[in-house]
């Protein structure tokens, strides 16, 4: 198979090592001037995705391009319009996860329960409503550069927004305005599916994500810290949910990955935000239950000739590691880059495979941090239950040593204390599909390459 990469930041630098550990043909193009170091020694690269394009369509059906980020949905295509195999995204897919207020809209009218949202293209109209009707709510930037300033207010007259609103260093009419979401009280869980084009691959997964930067959900939304992941029980949410939109993602011919985030409470399902693409540590967290294998899933979504995916049964936990400057990156504040990424001891194949590098490159024979964000690896585990899963994570974290690695040590905790049991009382996690499933294997599908 022939995949050439496409993206800003090479966020699935893990997928393209697996591939080329795997015998595959694999170019990789970075855009942001500040992530070019990432992978070098390690995965082919080009400066002009371009000029390959040709390269990529020469192996017919055996030819893939994958886009990582949001915003190239029109150029995807594009691309398929002229004969290529695009897997990623839409502009359609773009425009959900982008225009917030447009995907709230457009979920109401297939029939979700959604929030109070509303739209503003200026600080200055944000503030006046604030003043007019204080309240707790969500603040969240339709520009992607902006995402990292999304904010969850915690005062019920909305003080602390308004002040987060005139203290922003960037005036947010400049990139596309930003909404005012009523804050809603309940758990927060996401459901994601692969779609071909045509139609989702079963089973969905269901994922509770971890955002803040600090234990016990204090700090900066970094945009994920951790995740716990599993095809169990996926049914019945995925069909009051992501299952609505199918026909419009047909329509359009959306190509990827979709997720709908939400906040789950008695009242029932609020969706909050699309996710229209491979999202990272997303892909990573899932790997270990997926029994398909990336070639075959691609193969799968182009050739549009499978309606399933073999997976395994239990759960995914995936930590993220980091360092600084996360969660802000090199533009804002200079940290040395090029530390060594060293393991106490040899690891074993199935920690090998359980590790999973984005942000790093080759110096010398050397493993070392790259780019521009921190974003250094995930660490995933897998097991028959969240806390087996957890344990498994963390004893390979606990042989990782990177100088001022940082993570979090609660990620699954409170699924397990109490947020598991509430999807289940309220009846959203139903017994469905199970005999398709196998247990995790001793040996995972790995996600990066190992080193010689």
């Amino acid at each position: 198979m022939r995949v050439l990469g496409i993206g800003d930041y090479c966020d699935l630098a893990a997928l393209y090592l697996r591939l080329s550990a795997a015998g595959h043909d694999v170019k990789v193009f970075i855009d942001a001037p500040l992530c070019r170091d990432i992978l070098n020694g390690m995965v082919a690269k080009t400066d002009d995705w371009r000029s390959v394009l040709q390269w990529v369509k020469a192996a017919d059906s055996e030819g893939i391009i994958l886009f990582e980020n949001v915003a190239c949905g029109g150029l995807q295509d594009r691309l398929r319009r002229d004969g290529f195999n695009v897997i990623g995204g839409s502009a359609f897919g773009d425009r959900l996860e982008i225009d917030r207020a447009y995907a709230q809209s457009l979920l109401a009218e297939l029939g979700l329960s959604t929030a109070t949202t509303r739209r503003f293209s200026s600080r200055q109209d944000g503030l006046r409503f604030l003043r007019e009707r204080p309240g707790r709510y969500v603040l969240k930037f339709n520009a992607p550069d902006l995402a990292h300033r999304n904010f969850v207010g915690g005062l019920a007259d909305g003080r602390d927004i308004s002040a987060l609103l005139q203290n922003l260093p960037v005036n947010p009419s400049d990139d596309a305005g930003f909404i005012l979401m009523d804050f809603l009280e309940g758990v927060e869980m996401g459901v994601g599916a692969y779609f071909d084009g045509e139609k989702f691959l079963m089973p969905a997964c269901l994922d509770w994500e971890h955002k803040r930067f600090f234990p016990g959900d204090l700090g900066e939304l970094t945009g994920e810290m951790g995740t716990v992941a599993t095809f169990e029980h996926s049914t019945l949410f995925f069909e009051k949910t992501l299952a609505r939109i199918e026909p419009l993602l047909r329509r359009h011919g959306h190509c990827g990955y979709v997720n709908l985030n939400t906040i789950v409470n008695e009242q029932g399902i609020w969706p909050l935000e699309f996710t229209c693409r491979f999202g990272y540590p997303g892909f990573a967290v899932l790997s270990p239950l997926q029994r398909t294998s990336c070639p075959e899933l691609f193969k799968a979504m182009v050739r549009r000739d499978k309606d399933r995916l073999a997976v395994h049964e239990g759960f995914s936990v995936g930590v993220v590691l980091t360092v600084p400057p996360f969660p802000y990156s090199r533009r804002q504040t200079q940290e040395p880059i090029g530390m060594p990424i060293l393991l106490d001891g040899a690891l074993s194949r199935k920690d090998e495979e359980n590790l999973h590098y984005c942000e790093v490159a080759l110096d010398n024979g050397q493993l070392v941090t790259a780019g521009a964000y921190g974003w250094t690896a995930v660490a995933t585990g897998s097991g028959r239950t969240i806390e087996s899963a957890r344990r498994n994570a963390y004893r390979l974290i606990d042989r990782v040593h990177i100088p001022n690695m940082r993570f979090r040590r609660d990620i699954g905790e409170r699924l397990i204390s109490a947020d598991y049991a509430k999807m289940k009382s309220l009846g959203l996690l139903g017994d469905e599909f199970r005999s398709p499933c196998r247990p995790p294997p001793t040996h995972a599908p790995a996600l990066h390459a190992t080193r010689g």
